[in-house]
């Protein structure tokens, strides 16, 4: 049954495409299925991960080298991974994790043109072979997106940067998606919340059929 087997999910996208909103609505779908699962995020996941999260989010009176960046990013994931992540899964529950290494390629990749050779050889030395089972792409007009996002709170130093930015990432998202269209699942996140959620749950339907739930 898929209640006793691992499964790694992910919620991707850009800023104000409500990934929050629809991972309370995947929990309460799990939980109706009594499904045991976690919930974390990325940047972040455990006490010094958070604090990597903090650095990462943070104004800083130097410009951040796009490396350095990419190094923090990695360093908060591998202690993720070997902490929170692999843990769960042994134990064999669900992990719903708010963003991960298609982030990493997204922002770092597509939006500050950070060589995707770079993230891959990256990639490898800190999750092996750890890859998502399935990840969610909620897709949004990155202009609508940032106009939600200003209106949430504060912005942070990610939440700042230009919209050409923004649509460098929600492209590289997309371009992700349709190379690897088995585990990605790209999700119109300019429809109402009930259609998302709808389509959401068409698609868990379907995973935890394939899986003999």
């Amino acid at each position: 049954m898929a209640q006793n087997k691992p499964y790694f999910m992910t919620i991707e996208g850009i800023e104000g495409v409500g990934k929050s909103t629809n991972i309370e609505f995947i929990k309460r779908y799990l939980d109706a299925k009594h499904i045991e699962y976690i919930h974390t995020r990325e940047p972040g996941g455990t006490a010094l991960a958070e604090k990597i999260r903090e650095l990462l989010l943070q104004e800083h009176s130097e410009k951040v080298n796009e490396v350095s960046e990419l190094l923090l990013m990695f360093a908060s994931r591998a202690q993720h991974i070997q902490e929170v992540i692999k843990p769960a899964l042994a134990l064999n529950k669900w992990v719903i994790c708010d963003r991960f290494t298609d982030a990493t390629f997204a922002y770092q990749g597509g939006g500050r043109g950070v060589d995707i050779s770079k993230i891959e050889t990256l990639q490898q030395l800190v999750q092996d072979d750890l890859r998502p089972d399935l990840t969610f792409i909620l897709d949004l007009e990155p202009s609508i997106g940032l106009s939600r996002a200003a209106k949430r709170s504060a912005l942070d130093r990610f939440e700042k940067e230009e919209l050409d930015f923004f649509n460098k990432v929600r492209a590289n998202y997309l371009q992700r998606a349709a190379q690897d269209p088995q585990r990605c699942k790209v999700i119109d996140a300019s429809q109402n919340l009930e259609k998302v959620a709808a389509d959401i749950e068409g698609v868990l339907s379907k995973q935890l059929l394939s899986m003999g739930s």
